[in-house]
């Protein structure tokens, strides 16, 4: 199978900090207090009066050549041929190579000691839909597919001045 490698992308202009593609993921995985496979950030930026508050939803970027599944010594982690990274529980040794080799540290560690992370919701991308983060973000700053779809989206965002967070 030759697809295209799947990204997600974040529009920082866009995010408003609402945290609903934490919920929706939480939600979608089943997950209890304590992991989050989507975590939004605050960054402050500027100073003074161009002080500003901003926020950087953090998923797995399932990144094309993967860092996590190269230091991974068991082959716990694997990429599909769409670009989507998994990991395999039975595999796993718990080692956090992966979460050390990972430059955004997504890898977490359940109560089990083995790792867990994103999925990009493969099972509602082998279904036609979107991963639950960008399905239920109100200010669709979450984006996912491939980089030529996400730079259409993006293109016509700008071309019709659309670029930034409802309401500013």
């Amino acid at each position: 199978m030759n697809e295209k490698q799947l990204t997600l992308y974040i529009d920082t202009r866009r995010c408003m900090g609402c945290r609903a593609c934490e919920t929706a993921c939480k939600l979608e995985n089943g997950l209890g207090a304590g992991p989050r496979f989507t975590m939004v950030t605050e960054v402050e930026t500027g100073s003074g009066q161009d002080e500003r508050l901003n926020f950087l939803p953090i998923p797995c970027q399932h990144c094309g050549d993967a860092p996590c599944v190269k230091a991974c010594p068991t082959g716990a982690l694997h990429k599909r041929p769409d670009g989507i990274v998994l990991g395999n529980d039975k595999k796993c040794i718990g080692c956090h190579e992966c979460l050390w080799a990972c430059p955004f540290g997504v890898p977490q560690f359940g109560a089990n000691g083995l790792m867990q992370k994103c999925t990009m919701c493969y099972n509602r991308i082998d279904e036609g839909d979107q991963p639950a983060c960008a399905r239920n973000c109100p200010a669709e700053a979450i984006l996912c597919g491939t980089v030529e779809e996400i730079s259409a989206i993006l293109r016509q965002r700008y071309a019709d001045g659309n670029f930034r967070r409802p309401g500013v």
